[in-house]
């Protein structure tokens, strides 16, 4: 069983983060969270990468001057934290689809929590489609960001129970 509190789980760069009472597979209900602070050097070499170099992400004046508190990250950036979060504790998951839709600004060196919350699980030729919940918030409760996301997960990381 994975932890199901709101934000009781944070990813290590192992898979021991999985509950040490059970095994560590994927079950209904199950929510996976992942916390980071997005830095100015975050913001740019995404910016590199995927050469979107709007002043709002660089310019905190101009992005004061349009209605926001500072600069802002790149949305796409901070849903980068649900494939993450999947693949950290799913290695060979392949990611399917997401939806998203940008509730709230996301500002450099603001806190951001990551969640995923498996709410399906269907068999599809020896893996399993999961449906996710997901959402990104600040100060522990304000949604950012909200969606949906599909992944295909390796048999070994599925429950039959749940």
């Amino acid at each position: 069983m994975l932890s199901r509190g709101l934000f009781s789980m944070h990813i290590s760069t192992s898979l021991k983060c999985f509950s040490s009472s059970t095994s560590n597979v994927l079950k209904v209900g199950d929510i996976l969270s992942y916390t980071r602070i997005f830095t100015s050097k975050d913001v740019l070499e995404y910016s590199k990468v995927s050469h979107d170099s709007n002043p709002l992400h660089f310019d905190s004046e101009l992005a004061r001057r349009a209605g926001f508190n500072g600069r802002l990250v790149h949305g796409m950036l901070v849903a980068s934290m649900f494939p993450h979060i999947i693949s950290s504790h799913f290695p060979g998951a392949i990611y399917v689809s997401q939806s998203l839709n940008f509730k709230l600004p996301v500002y450099v060196g603001e806190n951001i929590v990551g969640q995923v919350e498996a709410i399906d699980l269907r068999e599809n030729k020896k893996r399993y489609l999961a449906k996710f919940i997901t959402k990104c918030m600040r100060n522990g409760h304000e949604v950012v960001l909200e969606g949906e996301a599909r992944a295909i997960i390796p048999s070994d990381f599925h429950s039959t129970n749940g």
